[in-house]
């Protein structure tokens, strides 16, 4: 089967979309995306972001990148696209991608992201737990190889763990 520059991580990820609601209070300043926002462009890259509950992955997807799927576990896809020329196919970079994670009560979530390949796509995956009904605000700080300037994107979803 024939990938795209997305591959099979990211098509099963996109295919989800999960509701978003509420403001994030006081924690930052900058307002988060809007719920069925799944990207951002700044300059020549796009950040393309997605985040769900883990057990809505096969357990083919979940076992061959090493996810955990559970009702109460979030895992959070970041990916960075290079766009060469204004109607070429965007190409996956490489970069560093930090990201603070945490519910509106301000409790900071732990979510160490780690790097993923699958022939020339490149992903950046983590996983969180939730508890009960949550909103998690995402705050991703990417700084897209050979770049100085970070781009920041905040966006926010309600999860459900049974």
């Amino acid at each position: 089967m024939k990938r795209t520059t997305f591959g099979w991580l990211s098509t099963c990820l996109m295919a989800f979309s999960l509701m978003g609601c509420g403001d994030a209070g006081d924690r930052s300043v900058a307002p988060a995306m809007p719920s069925d926002q799944t990207f951002k462009e700044e300059g020549d890259y796009e950040v393309h972001f997605n985040a769900l509950r883990t057990d809505t992955l096969t357990q083919d997807v979940a076992r061959a990148y090493g996810i955990q799927r559970s009702t109460n576990r979030v895992m959070l896809n970041v990916t960075i696209l290079h766009k060469e020329a204004p109607n070429a196919p965007r190409k996956p970079v490489e970069g560093q991608v930090e990201v603070d994670a945490y519910n509106l009560n301000g409790q900071l979530k732990n979510l160490e992201m780690r790097r993923v390949s699958e022939g020339e796509a490149i992903y950046y995956i983590g996983e969180v737990s939730i508890s009960g009904t949550e909103i998690l605000v995402f705050d991703i700080t990417v700084t897209p190889s050979g770049q100085t300037t970070p781009i920041e994107v905040k966006f926010k979803r309600e999860f459900h763990s049974n």
